[in-house]
């Protein structure tokens, strides 16, 4: 009998932790795609390729050819597109998709935050909260803020920023997880006075939001793009497995 192929679409941590579950179990075999964004992606069990599919067409045409039984998305929350195509390319194939997707960060009574659709709406919304800013919202998203000429911002991402950019903008290269006194300490160090992130949920940026909190900050917090029509998401690892019906072993 052939082993049951699943295709996950990669790149967050989740993706790496089911990628570890599915391999675990016999006669399942797993292919991780990444876009191929970051240089230096973390190791992947199972077999891996890097690079696009070619949209939605070009992604159905791999699940016929190589014989995919099951295509889960486990890419960013923000990775819109991609999440689009995954469905379309299921539904044309008859292969059932899972969605795979972290919870979202929510509010405390102590945060500060201004939920905000798009990054246009929170560069419209920055220069009433502040003049010098913290951005986390990675490094494609830099031209939003471009306009902003008498604001500063330092940006956070794991790879160089693509321009334009604010013209003035420092640079950290960094990649979680980070501790609640290091981000106070960043905060403090560069004299930050607003937050900017969209809500990729998680632990491992979180910190921000409470170094932020107990610094009384004000955030502005990207909500995340909807899902496609009629599909739900599956919050963890456990759920995908119990969607496919294998239990760990």
């Amino acid at each position: 009998m052939s082993p049951r192929h699943i295709l996950i679409l990669g790149g967050t941590t989740e993706a790496r932790e089911l990628a570890a579950a599915l391999t675990a179990h016999p006669g399942v075999r797993v292919t991780t795609s990444l876009a191929g964004r970051v240089s230096r992606p973390g190791a992947v069990e199972g077999d891996l390729r890097i690079g696009g599919f070619g949209g939605a067409e070009g992604l159905a045409d791999w699940l016929r050819a190589e014989l995919v039984d099951t295509v889960v998305d486990a890419t960013h929350p923000f990775a819109e597109s991609i999440t689009a195509n995954a469905v379309r390319a299921a539904r044309a194939t008859g292969v059932p998709a899972v969605v795979l997707r972290r919870p979202g960060w929510r509010p405390g009574p102590e945060d500060r935050w201004h939920e905000v659709a798009s990054l246009d709406e929170a560069a419209t919304l920055l220069p009433t909260l502040g003049h010098r800013v913290f951005l986390t919202t990675g490094r494609l998203g830099l031209t939003a803020f471009a306009h902003l000429t008498d604001l500063h911002f330092v940006a956070r991402s794991v790879e160089p920023p693509e321009p334009p950019m604010p013209p003035n903008t420092e640079v950290l290269l960094a990649r979680g997880p980070f501790t609640v006194a290091d981000e106070t300490a960043l905060l403090h160090q560069h004299r930050i006075d607003v937050l900017v992130t969209k809500d990729s949920g998680g632990e491992a940026t979180s910190a921000k939001l409470t170094a932020a909190r107990r610094l009384a900050l004000p955030v502005v917090v990207v909500r995340r793009p909807p899902l496609p029509q009629g599909v739900d998401a599956v919050p963890d690892v456990a759920g995908v497995l119990a969607r496919l019906g294998l239990v760990d072993p």
